[in-house]
């Protein structure tokens, strides 16, 4: 019970699937365990799986992406007599193509829910933390947010964004028995990379997935040791050292050509896919005549002077 008479929770969003899903199974014993997210059938399946090992559950059917979506979450604190304890920010998604070529108005959403939401939810319940002395955050960010993503760029920029401002608050709330962890997982064995097409990019053919399970696991057991970051897996440590080893100048080429689609529409309009148009290599374009006018009409060849024997 905590000093103003309010029970202690742990607050998951993006609850339903996932990491999230498994970050609250693994949550810890003796809480009350708030689960949220958009599928109010998924949050009631969860919520039964955790209650079966003995955990009080509550679940929160919420549009994440609505304005006040923060605002609702504290009012349902409120209204349960609870005080959030740890907050796991879980709630993501991404998109793959070239920036230009993807629905502006999808990449504005994935800011909304991979960073307003999360800084919103993050600052709006922290104080709370810091009054009672206790608990912290654990954001879910991703190698992604170790170097630009090409192909991916808002995607890999809003990671970047949730590893930095999880690592500036880390120090700012120091010493005052709050932590805040930045859990920094390589790909996922997830809906994350299956839903949108993600899981068919190249780089998966390289990079060996971790499961939901392992990650949460590693996530939860970092964060009670006041790590500021964690990095789960063998494979996930390998990777970031090699980033912060090799120059953007090298690393950046590979990462679009692991990450491309070779038939994604090129953003130049002319309904042709990037491969055939502006992404094809300008020597190719010359030997095929693509898109260079009048190379394709051949001058006729002269003819040859006969000899005169």
């Amino acid at each position: 019970m905590s000093q103003n008479g309010l029970r202690p929770c742990i607050v998951v969003t993006g609850a339903s699937n996932g990491i999230g899903q498994a970050m609250a199974k693994s949550a810890a014993k003796g809480f009350v365990v708030v689960l949220v997210g958009r599928s109010d059938e998924r949050l009631t399946a969860v919520a039964e799986e955790i209650r079966t090992e003995g955990s009080e559950t509550l679940t929160l059917q919420l549009d994440l992406l609505a304005d006040n979506a923060a605002r609702q979450v504290k009012d349902f604190l409120d209204a349960n007599g609870l005080a959030c304890h740890v907050l796991v920010n879980s709630a993501g998604q991404g998109l793959q193509g070239l920036a230009a070529s993807r629905p502006l108005d999808a990449q504005l959403r994935m800011i909304d829910l991979n960073v307003r939401l999360l800084v919103e939810l993050t600052l709006t319940l922290i104080p709370g933390m810091v009054a009672r002395h206790g608990g912290g955050v654990i954001n879910l960010g991703s190698l992604a947010g170790l170097i630009p993503g090409p192909q991916m760029a808002v995607y890999y920029a809003t990671k970047s964004f949730v590893s930095s401002f999880s690592q500036a608050l880390y120090e700012e709330l120091r010493g005052t028995g709050v932590t805040v962890t930045c859990v920094i997982p390589g790909p996922v064995d997830t809906g994350f990379l299956h839903g949108r097409g993600i899981k068919d990019l190249p780089l998966f053919k390289y990079m060996p997935s971790l499961s939901a399970e392992d990650v949460a696991e590693s996530a939860w057991r970092g964060f009670q040791r006041g790590r500021r970051m964690v990095v789960p897996g063998i494979t996930s440590k390998l990777a970031a050292l090699v980033m912060s080893l090799v120059p953007l100048r090298l690393a950046l080429p590979v990462i679009n050509q692991v990450q491309t689609r070779w038939a994604d529409p090129c953003p130049c309009g002319s309904g042709k896919t990037f491969i055939r148009c502006c992404g094809m290599k300008s020597s190719t374009r010359r030997r095929f005549g693509f898109g260079i006018p009048g190379l394709l009409e051949r001058k006729p060849k002269s003819p040859k002077a006969k000899r005169v024997p």
